[in-house]
């Protein structure tokens, strides 16, 4: 059977698995089931509002909306449309939002409708304002609705970009890293191989379709194998729990496996229809990986990706699956550990930079040339901040982050965007945040803050004071009041510092 959407490199792999099986189901959810004949029908009659709503090739559509179905086919029809899909967190507040749409200048942004009142001033340069909700209806079904399926496939070569994803640094701004359907397209056709996905495999699916995990990673490996999910809005453990015998597979972050460990419902009889859990976004602890074996039998598959790169190593599918490593390089992932100072490539053993190369590397951050090439090695490697070993058996591990990025509940945040908001209180002297261990989310945000002027702020006064502007994942979880920063020699606060002073502040708390 000849392919639709032949022309649009990345729409064309994802149909290919399903086509002839029009009747598959491509998603169980609360309200029946979802074929995939009438997921790609919703795309293109979704494709074909958007184009009449002014999508040319290349602009992009910004999305902050609830996990639906509807999300998910207006993420293929952005992409069949020819535009470029841009995600935002559904925690974003309307401040965070004017940053991204001045950024990006997306031609169409969709929202819930009943968040578009408060983003109007966000989006007041935006051409056209859709909406969507949390039962996948809104003015941007309704326009759907319309029109005809048989949309024509944009053409899209393989570098021509599919989506961006703004990803968080420790200075400056969220950097839009740009995702080629060649790079998508790549990581999903291996994933499928290593992880040994086929048209049999069930996905338990509860993780945001914002973030590349749930979008690039459990989304596109489904449709690339022709297989199905089993769709949540969000993760909730007894939703997972009632689902598995139904299910192969899951992935999830660490909080999704420490949380059904608490479950007294989660058991290995629960599990015994399941191949297959993965755990990525965030280090998962080795405590939690020999536990979830004992309780169930399973070894948890960890792997390691970035917003920038999608899947770059993978513990294997046979063979010892090495708590506290993220395993081998993907077969088309070449990895090395280089001196952070040289950039000197170093021996299996020693502790350095991780730098990847290969097809699944993003074409390099929206708009910003200059921060590109800095990140860049002149052979083509990508020097990723995270600083990692090769043991002996060639797995590797991750031992920390050169930069002071933290990674909470999955999600990335950065310091300096914190502290600024501190900063400009009243009273503040200076701020620093850093990440602490937390047995829930992975790491905690943790301010410490030193006044000008005493009594002028209180730990709970200054949560108040920045929560409106921040997505609450990024919120503080505890603020302390310090008479001074702790600096070395040349005047930098040093966090490392104040991150061994508390990083037993979460360690009793039940996860």
């Amino acid at each position: 059977m000849s392919n639709p959407y032949h022309a649009n490199h990345l729409l064309a792999q994802l149909r290919a698995a399903s086509l002839g099986r029009e009747d598959a189901t491509f998603a169980q959810h609360a309200g029946g089931n979802l074929t995939y004949g009438d997921l790609f029908t919703a795309a293109e009659k979704i494709a074909a509002a958007l184009v009449n709503h002014g999508l040319e090739p290349g602009d992009r559509v910004a999305v902050q909306v609830e996990k639906s179905l509807n999300a998910i086919a207006l993420y293929l029809g952005t992409v069949l449309a020819g535009g470029v899909f841009l995600p935002l967190n559904t925690a974003y507040t309307p401040r965070e939002i004017e940053y991204f749409t001045g950024n990006a200048e997306p031609k169409i942004f969709i929202c819930d409708p009943a968040s578009q009142a408060s983003l109007a001033g966000a989006t007041q340069n935006v051409a056209q304002i859709l909406t969507l909700d949390a039962a996948g209806e809104g003015s941007l079904i309704d326009a759907a609705n319309r029109e005809q399926p048989g949309f024509a496939a944009v053409p899209r070569g393989a570098e021509d970009l599919a989506a961006i994803l703004y990803t968080s640094g420790t200075t400056g701004r969220s950097k839009g890293a740009m995702l080629s359907h060649r790079a998508l397209a790549s990581n999903s056709a291996t994933l499928i191989d290593v992880w040994r996905f086929t048209s049999d495999d069930v996905l338990i699916h509860a993780l945001p379709i914002y973030h590349t995990h749930g979008l690039f990673v459990a989304t596109n490996v489904t449709l690339f194998a022709g297989s199905s999910i089993i769709f949540m809005a969000k993760f909730n453990a007894d939703s997972v729990i009632e689902a598995m015998p139904r299910a192969t597979a899951m992935m999830g972050v660490p909080t999704f496996y420490t949380r059904l460990l608490a479950h007294p419902g989660f058991t290995r009889e629960v599990t015994e229809n399941m191949r297959l859990f993965i755990s990525g976004s965030a280090p998962l602890l080795a405590e939690t990986h020999n536990q979830f074996s004992d309780v169930t039998g399973h070894a948890i598959l960890e792997r390691y990706g970035m917003t920038e790169t999608n899947m770059n190593t993978s513990n294997p599918y046979d063979g010892d699956r090495r708590a506290g490593t993220v395993g081998f390089p993907l077969p088309d992932v070449d990895l090395r550990i280089t001196n952070p100072d040289t950039g000197e490539a170093l021996r299996d053993g020693d502790i350095g930079i991780i730098e990847v190369k290969g097809p699944n590397l993003f074409s390099g951050y929206w708009r910003m040339p200059e921060k590109t090439a800095e990140e860049f090695r002149d052979d083509g490697f990508f020097i990723t901040g995270d600083m990692g070993v090769i043991d002996e058996r060639g797995y590797v591990s991750i031992v920390g982050r050169a930069k002071d990025l933290i990674i909470s509940g999955g999600f990335n945040v950065y310091p300096k965007e914190i502290e600024s908001l501190i900063d400009d209180l009243p009273g503040i002297n200076e701020t620093a945040v850093i990440g602490v261990p937390h047995p829930d989310f992975g790491e905690a945000v943790v301010a410490a803050v030193v006044l000008n002027v005493p009594n002028a702020q209180t730990s709970d006064s200054i949560k108040q004071s920045i929560a409106p502007n921040l997505a609450k994942f990024k919120q503080p979880k505890a603020i302390f009041i310090v008479d001074e920063l702790p600096r070395n020699t040349m005047g930098k606060v040093q966090k490392n510092v104040l991150r061994d002073r508390y990083k037993s502040l979460f360690e009793n708390q039940p996860a």
